[in-house]
């Protein structure tokens, strides 16, 4: 997969150098040209100049790129970069980074943003994930809103508990799509058993989410 990064600073370096681990084919644009030397990212192709210039934009052939990642610290640069990645050259998937969180209704499909990274939220969001055992957590936004990857952990008297997968009528606009048990992740099966402390992960709507909160709820005591 051909991947272009606009942004050589610590977000995009990590994801470069993670991308790189799994064989893919990396392009960084940073306007700086010294960043190159000391980013200590072996493998991966630079361009330096300014990305939200359409001539940066062509040098780096971005039509030919399966995904467009905006990761620099500038909120207004991701936004143009995102927009010209979808307009000018046709790119598949567009990811844009947030840095502050009141610019997050921007970074929709209007802007050309398919999945907008709130960091600060996201960071918010696995705080409470440690401490909100039993509460359905959003981690992050994705499709202009529309959908998001939510986490849940499984309480010791959730109603959910001992029931296989496929036997639970989940929501129609919510799919479970990986199990964390004891940090090793699972993909779920029909037969898989859901049991307490194990950690769900939903791609839902979320409209659908209160949804998923419902039928997530612990079991309710029983009438004396």
């Amino acid at each position: 997969m051909k991947v272009v990064i606009v942004g050589s600073g610590s977000v995009g370096s990590s994801i470069a150098r993670e991308l790189l681990s799994h064989g893919h084919e990396i392009l960084l644009i940073d306007p700086k040209p010294e960043v190159i030397g000391r980013s200590g990212l072996r493998g991966a192709r630079w361009l330096v100049g300014d990305a939200c210039e359409i001539s940066t934009l062509r040098e780096a052939r971005l039509e030919e790129a399966d995904v467009v990642v905006s990761a620099t610290g500038d909120d207004k640069v991701n936004l143009v970069v995102s927009l010209l990645a979808k307009t000018e050259f046709g790119v598949g998937r567009t990811v844009g980074r947030v840095n502050n969180p009141k610019n997050d209704w921007m970074f929709d499909d209007s802007w050309g943003v398919d999945v907008a990274v709130n960091t600060p939220r996201l960071m918010t969001a696995l705080v409470e994930e440690a401490v909100e055992i039993g509460d359905l957590v959003r981690l992050l936004t994705l499709q202009s809103g529309v959908s998001s990857l939510v986490e849940f952990t499984v309480p010791g008297d959730a109603a959910v508990i001992g029931s296989t997968v496929g036997s639970i009528t989940w929501p129609a606009d919510s799919t479970l799509v990986a199990i964390l048990r004891d940090e090793a992740p699972i993909t779920p099966s029909i037969d898989d058993v859901i049991d307490s402390g194990d950690e769900l992960f939903f791609l839902t709507t979320i409209a659908a989410e209160d949804e998923l909160r419902a039928l997530l709820s612990p079991r309710k005591p029983a009438r004396q």
